[in-house]
């Protein structure tokens, strides 16, 4: 399968901090990597500046062979909306909004017309294990339920990777691997490709490979731990 995302020579600092020291990462079509690593180990550093909301002070992020870290604001602001799906910890959803509907946010962001965006939303949550909760708001969901919405949302624009940061810190053990199972099979079964940071190995066990990130560099690479 084809690259569809890769860092080169990764660097950036903070300070005198050096958070990336010229790492090297390639994800393919389908695949799911899982970063871990200690505490101020440069693991979500590492994600935010492949998903470009952070830029790297050298080397280079490519998305498809297209070279995105020099990107304008504006250019690089349509790409993540179009082309990569999150998934926090915490969800964040917006309180105010019934669950469809912040599953369909990434489409009228887009431009998408609200009946026809929540109408693609919708589609998400039976196979999600969500149906019958499109009209129910954030608070009044499970941890679970929400972070599936999460997912949904993350998944509706039919993105070419999924990044994830700590999506299970904030659930209980089962709920935690009932999530993550979902979110390692969907987002493959859909082509997209998933990257994960979390500090939980039975959660990164669930991944195609695992990086393990150490003072800015990569201290370990674990290969295709599941089929």
């Amino acid at each position: 399968m084809s690259i569809v995302l890769a860092g080169h020579g990764l660097i950036k600092k903070y300070g005198s901090t050096m958070a990336l020291s010229g790492v090297d990462v390639e994800v393919r079509e389908r695949d799911s990597l899982a970063i871990m690593g200690p505490s101020g180990s440069g693991k979500s550093t590492l994600l935010h500046v492949l998903a470009g909301i952070i830029r790297p002070d050298g080397g280079q992020v490519l998305v498809r062979d297209e070279r995105i870290d020099n990107l304008g604001e504006n250019r690089l602001s349509a790409l993540r909306r179009k082309r990569f799906g999150f998934v926090f910890q915490f969800g964040q959803l917006l309180p105010e909004l019934p669950a469809e509907e912040n599953v369909a946010l990434p489409l009228m962001l887009e431009g998408v017309p609200r009946k026809a965006a929540v109408e693609r939303a919708r589609r998400w949550f039976a196979p999600l294990g969500l149906e019958g909760l499109e009209g129910r708001r954030p608070g009044q969901l499970s941890g679970g339920q929400a972070q599936r919405v999460a997912i949904a949302r993350a998944l509706v624009v039919e993105p070419d990777v999924v990044f994830a940061d700590e999506p299970t810190g904030a659930l209980d053990q089962n709920t935690s691997t009932e999530v993550v199972q979902l979110l390692t099979s969907v987002t493959r079964s859909q082509g997209a490709a998933l990257v994960m940071v979390t500090h939980d190995a039975d959660v990164a066990a669930h991944c195609h490979r695992i990086l393990q990130v150490r003072d800015g560099r990569i201290s370990g690479h674990s290969q295709y731990t599941v089929a």
